[in-house]
């Protein structure tokens, strides 16, 4: 094989443990958009943040990539950490980071190519060049994403031709295709169609086995049917977080009782 391992900036910890957030702020300008989350996130588990809109859930979830880095006058105060590696270190390059932490966003995103050379990608762009490995990793992803059946024969035909639960699958298929150690999830179903979302969803539950996963969602039922643990979020606070049944069936804080049954949000 050629190519170089994807978890070169992962460290040697051994611990449950692979993503935590110690005292992070973060501000837009003058606005505190969150405020000191403490949050650790097990290995191969699914992690739901939920919470009404502009309560931080999202903007939380992109600090674990870096994509906050791309809004001006952001700055953020505290630490996170991929299995014990300061992420935010001047020692760890982004495109590094990217490739241990995958994003699968909102509405599917395609590019304009074919769908092998969608999942080839990243590959492509981390300098692979073994067209055999390439190969191999197109297909075993595919099949990852349960997508592999329906494309097999199509696979030189454009991605944007599929159809819109298809093309998301595919996304997610291109995400993992890298081989990262977490995969970033935000709203991935809300745009789709009730039988596409159940795909997703199964899709999620598969996945978890080697992948870490943190996803944003509104969909309540969502949350409470793919995740191990739920974190509720408001105005910038992580207010609650604890295994997803107790969250949904006994929670804590009365902020998390009156969202979850509709009271506000």
């Amino acid at each position: 094989m050629t190519y170089d391992s994807p978890h070169s900036i992962i460290g040697n910890s051994h611990s449950d443990v692979l993503l935590k957030s110690v005292g992070t702020h973060l501000y837009y300008g003058d606005v505190h958009a969150l405020k000191g989350i403490d949050m650790s996130i097990n290995t191969n588990t699914v992690t739901a943040l939920i919470g009404p809109s502009g309560c931080g859930k999202s903007t939380y979830l992109r600090l674990f990539n870096r994509m906050n880095d791309l809004i001006p006058n952001v700055r953020i105060e505290g630490e996170i950490l991929l299995d014990n590696v300061d992420i935010y270190s001047k020692q760890i390059p982004v495109e590094e980071l990217r490739k241990n932490v995958g994003m699968v966003f909102q509405k599917p995103n395609p590019f304009p190519k074919s769908i092998y050379e969608n999942v080839a990608y990243g590959m492509r762009v981390n300098g692979v060049k073994d067209k055999t490995y390439i190969e191999e990793r197109v297909v075993t992803s595919l099949k990852q994403a349960t997508l592999w059946e329906e494309v097999k024969d199509k696979l030189k035909k454009s991605a944007l031709e599929l159809s819109g639960g298809q093309q998301q699958r595919l996304c997610i298929a291109r995400a993992i295709a890298v081989e990262p150690s977490v995969l970033l999830m935000d709203e991935p179903t809300s745009a789709l169609d009730p039988i596409s979302n159940s795909k997703i969803e199964e899709l999620i539950f598969q996945l978890k086995k080697e992948f870490t996963i943190v996803i944003v969602t509104h969909n309540m039922q969502q949350a409470s049917r793919v995740s191990d643990k739920t974190a509720f979020f408001y105005l910038g606070e992580l207010v609650e977080y604890d295994d997803t049944q107790n969250i949904f069936t006994k929670p804590k804080e009365i902020r998390t009782q009156n969202y979850i049954t509709g009271r506000f949000g």
